[in-house]
C-alpha cells in the first residue's frame, strides 16, 4: 500500500515525477527521484529506520531536518546516513541499521 499523497485540495493533483529504483533490505521499491530517502521509505509504509545500540529499540523520521540521528540508515555501505536529508538516486543500495552499523556492535 503506497502513502503518497496524489491529490491535495489546494495544491491540486500531483504532477507526475521520475521513478527511480532503489534497494532496500534486499527489496526492490520504484520510489521518486529526487525525494528523500526517509520521507521515499515512509510513503512505502516503512516506518523503522533503525535500532538503538543499547536496547535495540526502534526509531524512525523524528525530527526531519538532519538534526537528531533517529533516521540514520547504512546507504551504499555508510553507517550513520542521515536519511530526511539524503536523496534518494537509482540503484541506491539502504539497509535498516542495528546498533551503530559497524560490525560486532549488535549488528547481526
Amino acid at each position: 500500500m503506497s502513502h503518497e499523497i496524489k491529490r491535495h485540495p489546494i495544491l491540486g493533483d500531483k504532477k507526475e515525477v521520475e521513478k527511480v529504483v532503489i534497494t532496500f533490505d534486499g527489496q526492490k521499491l520504484e520510489v521518486e527521484k529526487g525525494q528523500m530517502i526517509a520521507s521515499a521509505l515512509y510513503a512505502k509504509g516503512i516506518r523503522t529506520n533503525r535500532y538503538t545500540i543499547k536496547y535495540n529499540k526502534p526509531r524512525g523520521i523524528f525530527c526531519g531536518i538532519g538534526q537528531c540521528t533517529d533516521c540514520a540508515m547504512i546507504v551504499n555501505g555508510r553507517p550513520n546516513t542521515r536519511t530526511c536529508i539524503t536523496p534518494v538516486e537509482a540503484g541506491m543500495v539502504i539497509e535498516t541499521q542495528y546498533g551503530s552499523g559497524k560490525r560486532g556492535d549488535n549488528n547481526e
